[in-house]
C-alpha cells in the first residue's frame, strides 16, 4: 500500500496539479485553450521530439518495435471496440465516436509526463516514439473515423502533413544518421522550447477538461472508459511480450497504451459532429479514473 501511495503522490498527482491550474485558468480567467494548444502543437512538441530522439540511445530495431507496438495497440483496441459496440446498438455517429475514444490514448498531454516521472529520461525517449506514431494514426485513421465515411485519402494525407512532430522526427533522423554536431545556437533554443513542452501540455489538458458535459448515454461512456483503462493494459502487455520489448521500452509502451482517452479526439468529434458530448465526457471520466488503474500498473512494471 505504501508503494502505491508513493507512486500516486510522486508520479501521477503532479500531473493533476498542473492540469488543475489549466482547469482554473479556463474556468475563472476564460483562458483561450485553442491558442495555447496551437503553441504546444506547432512549436513545442516538434522540439521535444527532436531533442529526445537526438539525445537518446534508441537504435533502429528498438525504434521499429515501439512503432509497431503503437500501431498494434490501436488496431487491437479498434477491433475489440467494434465487437463490443455490436450489442450496444450504436448509430453511425455514436459508433465513430466510440471507436475514437477507445483506440486513441492520451500519450502526449498526460502520458509523457507520467513516463518521465515514473521511469526516467530513457523511458521518455521510447515514449516519444510511441507518441509520434500514435499522433500520425490519430490524424489519419482518426480523421476517417470522425468523418464517418466522409473522409478520403487526400484528406488523411493532408492531416499527416499537418503534424509538426513528423518533421521533428525527420530532422532528428538526419542528424542521427549523419552524426551531425549541431551548434549551440541551434540546440539551446530547441532545448528551451523542449523543456516547456510537458508543462504546457498539462495546462492544455486541464483547460480541455473544463469543457466536459454530461453525455446522453452514460452507460456507453462507462463501457468505453472501461475498455481504455482496463482492457488496453492487458493487450499492451501481451503485445510487448510478443514483440520482445523489455526494460524501459516495455514500461513506456505499456503505460502510454493504458492512458485515458486522448484529448485531441474532442477536437475531431467537434469538427466532424461525431457525438462531441460523448467524446468529451469519455475524456473527462477516463482522466479522473486513470490514477486508480495507472498506479498499480506502474507498480507492476517496476
Amino acid at each position: 500500500m505504501n508503494v502505491l501511495l508513493s507512486i500516486l503522490a510522486s508520479d501521477i498527482m503532479p500531473v493533476f496539479v498542473v492540469a488543475g491550474v489549466g482547469f482554473s485558468l479556463a474556468r475563472f480567467l476564460h483562458a483561450n485553450v485553442k491558442t495555447l494548444a496551437h503553441i504546444v502543437f506547432y512549436a513545442l512538441v516538434p522540439c521535444l521530439v527532436f531533442k529526445l530522439l537526438v539525445t537518446s540511445n534508441i537504435v533502429g530495431p528498438q525504434f521499429a518495435k515501439m512503432a509497431v507496438l503503437a500501431v498494434l495497440v490501436a488496431a487491437g483496441m479498434g477491433l475489440i471496440a467494434r465487437l463490443v459496440a455490436i450489442p450496444l446498438g450504436l448509430r453511425r455517429p455514436e459508433l465513430s465516436a466510440f471507436l475514437l475514444v477507445v483506440m486513441f490514448s492520451n500519450g502526449g498531454n498526460y502520458g509523457l509526463p507520467v513516463v518521465l516521472f515514473a521511469f526516467g529520461p530513457d523511458a521518455l525517449s521510447y515514449g516519444t516514439v510511441f507518441f509520434v506514431v500514435g499522433s500520425m494514426m490519430t490524424y489519419t485513421v482518426g480523421i476517417f473515423l470522425a468523418a464517418s465515411g466522409r473522409g478520403d485519402a487526400r484528406r488523411a494525407v493532408a492531416g499527416v502533413v499537418r503534424v509538426p512532430a513528423i518533421y521533428g522526427v525527420a530532422a532528428a533522423a538526419v542528424v542521427v544518421a549523419t552524426g551531425l554536431k549541431l551548434p549551440l545556437l541551434v540546440m539551446r533554443p530547441i532545448s528551451l522550447l523542449s523543456d516547456a513542452a510537458l508543462p504546457m501540455m498539462l495546462l492544455v489538458l486541464g483547460m480541455q477538461l473544463e469543457r466536459a458535459t454530461l453525455p446522453p448515454r452514460p452507460k456507453v461512456v462507462f463501457v468505453a472508459v472501461g475498455l481504455s483503462l482496463i482492457v488496453a493494459p492487458f493487450l499492451a502487455l501481451g503485445l510487448a511480450w510478443a514483440l520482445g520489448l523489455t526494460g524501459t521500452a516495455r514500461q513506456a509502451g505499456v503505460v502510454l497504451a493504458s492512458m485515458p482517452v486522448a484529448v485531441v479526439t474532442t477536437i475531431l468529434a467537434l469538427e466532424f459532429d461525431a457525438s462531441p458530448a460523448f467524446v468529451t465526457s469519455a475524456v473527462f471520466l477516463s482522466t479522473l479514473l486513470s490514477p486508480f488503474t495507472l498506479t498499480p500498473l506502474i507498480a507492476y512494471l517496476r
